[in-house]
């Protein structure tokens, strides 16, 4: 292959929004950010049938800023420039756009782009999501004057614009994130509308979300790819969150023969969703098995004896249909019978022949989540170990850093060390010297090779003086929980302290001394009563400081008629989720929970903490800027 292209053969200044059109065309899920997938997606549908190592060779070659396994915009402009040159891409792209069905234009939305771009929207997925939103709010009292959505058109972007839908959106995928008494609902005004807009963001952050390249200004604009991208960010989390042996003990029942516990927690909700559709099929009596939700659910007929297996005999689920020609038709009936279980969501027949990933997933997650058909009366087996509240926030830290591949289960997904390098490239850019890494592993010396990564992993954390005494790469290859995590929480910490540290801009760390110093500083200076020693004090867990804290950062934000001064821990929980909203509203990026303030979890306490001293230096930025 050619090398890295020179800047002779990148985009010029008139080809730019071309370009933009054709990076968002690609970036299927509006993460800002193309997939291997995705890239391979693209160079198919242009013509270009290479082989999977090449399609890996290029992410690889000009992944060059974060060795994340894809390519930012910047990245797919070199690509895009060699691909151009070598092979017509660009023409083939632009006449693939042109013959796309299902996609509507929208113009003029790129943050980037100038006036007159324009960018597609997948019209399944827009019609999908539309009717999941109105099917689900239709009787929220705050939500009906918006519904129903119409699936056409713009409807979806005009109507949450203010903010309201999308808050509403994350607390159905993650119950009581956001605090409603937060949530500006009446007299809406742009201030108001900007401050829900702030509030949904960095609440999906907290739970996951990938959110890098959104920003409020993209959904008051009502930009498509990301709304979208958002949306279906939020709605997966909603589906996938409780495919779990807590929720489901009977799903103990799909472990293989020679398979543990330990082999069962390593698998992805989509890994068990296919085990799932598949344990149905085997015991509906046919001979077909599925292993994706692409192409091997294009003809319905998995559908269809899954349905007939999982629903009441009351229900009138029919099979028999799997003869007709027409694809198109036959999933039409197949989603006549979902409708019988109310269970017509997200999929068209269009999107079930086309095998569109998302929504098929979500399709069948839908029909997990409401009609599982597994044996009610197993207990959660004994060696089965819950995800801790700990270990999930650093788990939706890490999605929300947008690293890949998507972490599931810490002490499984760690193991190779690729996360790892992207999270200390992220917090010191250039620290990782890539060229020491494996990212593509033998099969004969994986194991190998993912314990050298976790040496190499931990050899960079005593590098930022992160306290590895008693770490080995080995730890980290085994998954070690407490070893881990010990790794993990410093890794959260140097971030937070590191993005703290520039918005302070000092030329030293910012330790835990200064925050608590700041805090004091700030509430005395503002006429408040509280005062810290410690992230650990006892004066911290009724919420009460921490709503103080904030009025002092953002001047009359808090209603005090929403706190409460009982003692009871009712009353300390209801401060605290008032507090956590609260901060995120004002734009501290929080990733702790309420019930870490109440607790008192030191770690989380210093970071919901360090997060508003940064939102505090952030903002009095912008006002010295303006």
């Amino acid at each position: 292959m050619a090398g890295r292209p020179t800047q002779s053969l990148m985009i010029q200044a008139d080809q730019l929004d071309e370009l933009i059109e054709q990076f968002n065309t690609v970036d299927q899920d509006g993460n800002g950010y193309i997939s291997l997938d995705e890239l391979d997606t693209a160079l198919n549908i242009c013509g270009f049938k290479l082989p999977g190592y090449e399609v890996r060779n290029l992410v690889d070659e000009y992944d060059k800023n974060i060795k994340d396994g894809k390519l930012d915009f910047e990245e797919f402009k070199m690509l895009f420039g060699r691909l151009r040159q070598e092979k017509d891409f660009g023409f083939k792209f632009k006449k693939m756009i042109s013959k796309r069905e299902n996609i509507e234009t929208h113009t003029g939305l790129s943050q980037a782009s100038a006036e007159g771009t324009t960018h597609s929207v997948k019209q399944d997925e827009q019609n999908s999501f539309s009717d999941w939103i109105s099917r689900n709010f239709k009787d929220d009292e705050d939500c009906k004057k918006y519904l129903p959505l119409h699936p056409e058109g713009r409807d979806l972007y005009q109507k949450i614009k203010d903010g309201i839908l999308l808050c509403k959106m994350i607390n159905r995928s993650q119950p009581d994130t956001i605090d409603e008494r937060t949530i500006n609902k009446t007299n809406l005004n742009v201030y108001k509308i900007h401050e829900n807009l702030i509030l949904a963001l960095n609440s999906a952050q907290s739970i996951g979300c990938n959110i890098v390249n959104i920003g409020p200004e993209d959904l008051e604009a009502g930009k498509p790819h990301l709304v979208l991208g958002l949306i279906w960010q939020v709605i997966k989390v909603g589906l996938l969150g409780d495919i779990n042996l807590s929720h489901f003990p009977g799903l103990k029942n799909l472990l293989g023969e020679d398979e543990s516990m330990a082999d069962f927690m390593k698998l992805s909700p989509e890994q068990i969703l296919i085990r799932w559709v598949n344990y149905h099929l085997e015991r509906a009596g046919v001979d077909r098995r599925i292993s994706n939700f692409t192409s091997d659910i294009k003809d319905s007929f998995a559908y269809i004896h899954l349905l007939k297996q999982i629903s009441p005999k009351e229900a009138g689920v029919v099979t028999g249909y799997e003869e007709i020609p027409d694809l198109e038709q036959r999933a039409e009936e197949m989603l006549k019978n979902a409708d019988k279980i109310e269970c017509r969501s997200f999929v068209t027949p269009p999107a079930v022949v086309s095998g569109n990933y998302k929504l098929n997933l979500a399709f069948v997650a839908n029909l997990f989540n409401n009609h599982p058909g597994l044996d009610k009366d197993v207990e959660v087996p004994d060696d089965y170990v819950e995800e801790t509240r700990e270990e999930k926030t650093y788990r939706n830290w890490m999605n929300s850093m947008g690293v890949n591949p998507y972490v599931h289960y810490l002490y499984s997904d760690l193991i190779d060390g690729l996360v790892i390098f992207q999270l200390y490239d992220i917090i010191q850019p250039g620290i990782v010297n890539w060229s020491k890494v494996v990212r593509q592993f033998t099969k004969m010396s994986a194991m190998h090779e993912k314990i050298g990564n976790c040496n190499y992993a931990i050899e960079i954390g005593k590098e930022l003086k992160f306290k590895l005494v008693a770490i080995g790469g080995k730890d980290l290859y085994d998954g070690i929980q407490t070893l881990t995590l010990g790794l993990v929480w410093q890794l959260m910490r140097a971030y937070t302290i590191n993005v703290l540290t520039k918005l302070a801009e000092s030329s030293t760390p910012v330790s835990d001394k200064d925050i608590i110093s700041w805090a004091n500083e700030k509430l005395k200076k503002n006429g408040k009563k509280g005062f810290i020693t410690s992230f650990q004090d006892e004066v911290i867990k009724d919420g009460i400081v921490v709503i103080d804290l904030i009025d002092a950062i953002k001047p009359h934000c808090i209603k005090y008629e929403n706190v409460r001064t009982g003692t009871s821990d009712a009353d300390k929980l209801a401060n605290a989720r008032y507090a956590i909203s609260m901060a995120r509203k004002v734009g501290a990026k929080v990733y702790a929970l309420p019930e870490d303030v109440v607790e008192g979890k030191k770690n989380m306490v210093m970071t919901l903490f360090a997060c508003l001293m940064a939102c505090d230096n952030e903002r009095q930025t912008n006002e010295d800027e303006s």
